[in-house]
């Protein structure tokens, strides 16, 4: 298994490459005006459906894909499951577009591979930051967010048909030394690193290695894939108090 390496999409002095997939034209229009618009970012592609938003991640360098989850054909589901599948894509983000913030399809879209989710009403600042927040490698997961995660999984028994198989979790979870074992559940409570830090007695540079050695580990794209991992694999159990 190919590990992804848990590094910036985009170097700091060169523009984020951001490709639209969404079926409805005016949406991509309204996106990319927004997009175009702040000097660190740029729009480089435009998808109609999920098979042509796999091909343009392909040969257009987009460090950050916004994918509608709904689109005629191939979905943006399949989509990001297809992106986040080729090795040569590794570095793409995918931050998934939804009617939203927390619906039936997060999960699935965090499954599949997703770094996050952003509601279709959110504000342009707030659009503008996740991608800024994705192309820097890190997952758009807000506390509200995560909660309604850990809300769906209780909900859902904490299962996947679409996920490894128990031995091989136990695997990839064997591979963890005890604190990133530690750091892993102190992250599927939803606690960012300055809250980890604290609550570990160590600083917060320490909590960020021993997360992105996680990551590495378990084959986690990022921050939101640590998540799905701890509750799919038992490692942590949701309770509903």
């Amino acid at each position: 298994m190919t590990q992804p390496t848990p590094v910036p999409s985009a170097a700091p002095d060169v523009p984020i490459r951001v490709l639209l997939a969404d079926d409805q034209a005016l949406l991509r229009s309204a996106f990319r005006v927004l997009v175009d618009s702040e000097p660190d970012m740029e729009v480089v592609g435009e998808a109609a459906d999920g098979a042509q938003a796999v091909e343009l991640a392909r040969t257009t360098g987009a460090h950050v894909v916004l994918m509608d989850i709904r689109m005629p054909g191939t979905d943006g589901l399949a989509a990001t499951r297809m992106i986040s599948a080729d090795p040569e894509l590794s570095g793409v983000r995918v931050v998934m577009l939804t009617t939203f913030e927390v619906d039936e399809y997060v999960v699935r879209s965090l499954r599949a591979g997703a770094s996050g989710f952003l509601g279709k009403g959110a504000e342009p600042e707030e659009l503008l930051n996740a991608i800024r927040i994705a192309a820097a490698g890190e997952a758009l997961l807000s506390p509200a967010a995560t909660k309604g995660l850990i809300a769906t999984f209780l909900a859902q028994g904490g299962s996947s048909e679409e996920g490894p198989d128990s031995a091989e979790y136990a695997e990839r979870l064997g591979a963890l030394t005890g604190r990133e074992r530690e750091v892993l559940v102190q992250v599927a409570g939803g606690h960012s690193n300055d809250e980890i830090a604290e609550r570990l007695e160590v600083s917060p540079l320490t909590v960020k290695t021993h997360v992105n050695r996680a990551m590495a580990k378990v084959g986690a794209r990022d921050r939101a894939q640590l998540v799905v991992i701890a509750y799919e694999s038992g490692l942590v159990r949701a309770r509903a108090d």
